[in-house]
């Protein structure tokens, strides 16, 4: 009797990577305000002396892992995928070569990342030292008639000690035509020797024609709306040129959650101990992880700019402000070693699986605290 095929077969299962419904970096049709740091790759990539290994460095949604996969894309194509269209250094949409990499089946090219666990539906902390070992395999083959085979880390940032020393070893001894893209956006945390074996590429802030341009393509190609131009107001200083940032707070209920944080600290130093409370209820879900990291991004980025505020006078009239009214001169060490311990326990929280409504009320009582004092 013939088995039945299991349903997780068949299913497509989540990516770390994945932002919501948006598409996927590998699936982006084109990469915007990033022309130097494309143009850095395809300039080795066509002098015939092509660097083995390259770190894409830059602030989280910017274009790093669009540009690694646009690039592979470029480095995997053959001769006459390039031929038929003209530039050299260019690929056609859904010619085969973008075909197989935007289904991730294209044997010239391997991802490491964060894996998921079907059974207790919840990626990984960390890229584990098992994830690095499928590199053995994958650089055994020889690449495909005298072409390149590439390795996309994204991100490197999550790769745990024994993940990181295991990709050094591959560093260390690259077999030929191999192409290393690693992804980063805090390259001073990586080990000193990997850094030391790659090219570094430096990705910026997107400027804000930029950032709503690549807004807009990733919006509409969901057909989801561009925002008008009052809304860019509010959303371009949080977004602070990240294109992935801004994204979020659009699709993931971003400017909702700000409004709620800055609805809390407007109220300080009385806390509204229900709004806190019903914040923590809501980000407790296991579903709600994204948002949950989206939350503690932003409050830490609201504290932060009012530290900022507080601390040079300069910023948004509102929260300087609000800084001197909370912060003032005499407890800005306060807040500032306030920041660090938020920082701290919310690392706390996700790397030990902690309580994240007791993370959420403690934050807050600390704030209050510091607020009174």
């Amino acid at each position: 009797m013939a088995r039945a095929p299991l349903v997780a077969e068949s299913e497509a299962l989540p990516e770390s990577d994945r932002l919501d419904d948006f598409p996927h970096p590998r699936e982006t049709r084109s990469l915007v305000g990033q022309d130097a740091a494309m143009a850095m790759l395809t300039d080795a990539l066509a002098s015939g002396r092509m660097h083995h290994a390259w770190l894409l460095s830059g602030p989280e949604g910017v274009g790093k892992a669009t540009l690694a996969y646009q690039f592979a894309k470029i480095a995997l194509a053959r001769p006459e995928e390039r031929d038929l269209f003209g530039q050299g250094l260019s690929i056609e949409p859904n010619s085969p070569t973008d075909r197989q990499i935007r289904a991730m089946s294209h044997p010239g090219l391997l991802v490491i990342h964060r894996t998921y666990d079907p059974k207790t539906k919840r990626f990984s902390q960390t890229i584990p030292v098992d994830e690095v070992r499928r590199l053995k395999a994958f650089l055994a083959l020889s690449a495909e008639s005298q072409g390149w085979r590439v390795v996309i880390v994204d991100s490197a940032d999550d790769m745990n000690a024994n993940a990181a020393n295991a990709l050094l070893k591959s560093l260390e001894e690259p077999p030929p035509r191999t192409i290393f893209l690693v992804v980063t956006s805090a390259p001073g945390r990586l080990l000193a020797t990997i850094r030391s074996r790659c090219r570094i590429v430096s990705l910026s802030p997107l400027s804000e024609a930029d950032l709503k341009r690549a807004a807009a393509q990733a919006l509409t190609s969901v057909g989801k709306p561009v925002p008008e131009a009052h809304h860019w107001e509010s959303l371009l200083p949080l977004a602070q040129g990240s294109v992935g940032r801004a994204l979020t707070l659009l699709g993931g209920g971003g400017l909702a959650l700000q409004a709620r944080i800055d609805a809390i600290l407007n109220g300080l130093p009385k806390l509204d101990a229900k709004s806190v409370h019903a914040l923590g209820d809501e980000l407790q879900a296991p579903a709600l992880e994204r948002k949950f990291e989206l939350f503690f991004e932003l409050y830490q980025s609201t504290l932060a700019r009012l530290i900022a505020a507080q601390a040079t006078g300069e910023g948004p009239e509102r929260d300087v402000a609000l800084a001197g009214r909370l912060i003032g001169p005499e407890r800005l060490a306060t807040f500032a070693e306030l920041w660090e311990t938020t920082a701290r326990d919310k690392a706390d929280t996700s790397a030990l699986n902690l309580d994240r409504k007791s993370l959420i009320l403690g934050s807050f009582a600390r704030l209050e605290a510091a607020s009174r004092r």
